[in-house]
């Protein structure tokens, strides 16, 4: 089901990412052009960008996308890089979760105080910061599925005698 989540997530950070390429090149056009300056297009352009780091982080870590440093796994012997990777994943998860309850914060704060950008536009920071806390969220339940699920696989790995 996760996987599920992080594939529509990835489809709807894929839109995004176009929609502020396009909104990015609106923005340059209608400046050099008609010397129009409109600074929701910076803020739309930000949002959808906020939305595809954060949202889609949970599908790169499902695909164990993120940086690593394969330098040390090529050195080390394959029972110890299994322990790493459980310790870098715990610490990730804990990290991350900690990560979630600050972007909560901050999400009630902006909804509750009912905070706004500093332009003209003025658009909610609310929404940044749900795509944020969503986000982070859905990462630390992404290493908590893959801790699990390694513990839960070692064992039969094990009898089978891999």
């Amino acid at each position: 089901m996760m996987s599920a989540v992080n594939k529509c997530l990835v489809l709807l950070g894929s839109v995004a990412l176009m929609a502020a390429a396009l909104i990015l090149s609106y923005s340059v056009m209608s400046r050099g052009l008609f010397h129009a300056a409109n600074d929701w297009q910076d803020e739309a352009a930000l949002f959808c960008l906020v939305g595809v780091t954060f949202l889609c982080s949970s599908y790169v870590q499902e695909k164990r996308g993120h940086i690593g440093i394969s330098a040390i796994e090529g050195l080390l012997p394959h029972p110890v890089n299994k322990v790493r990777g459980i310790v870098v994943d715990v610490i990730s998860c804990l990290f991350f979760a900690f990560f979630s309850a600050k972007t909560w914060d901050l999400l009630h704060e902006a909804w509750v105080d009912g905070q706004v950008t500093n332009s003209t536009w003025a658009p909610s920071l609310w929404i940044p910061y749900s795509m944020m806390f969503t986000g982070m969220v859905l990462l630390t339940f992404q290493l908590f599925l893959q801790i699990f699920i390694r513990k839960a696989v070692a064992p039969d790995a094990v009898k089978g005698g891999h």
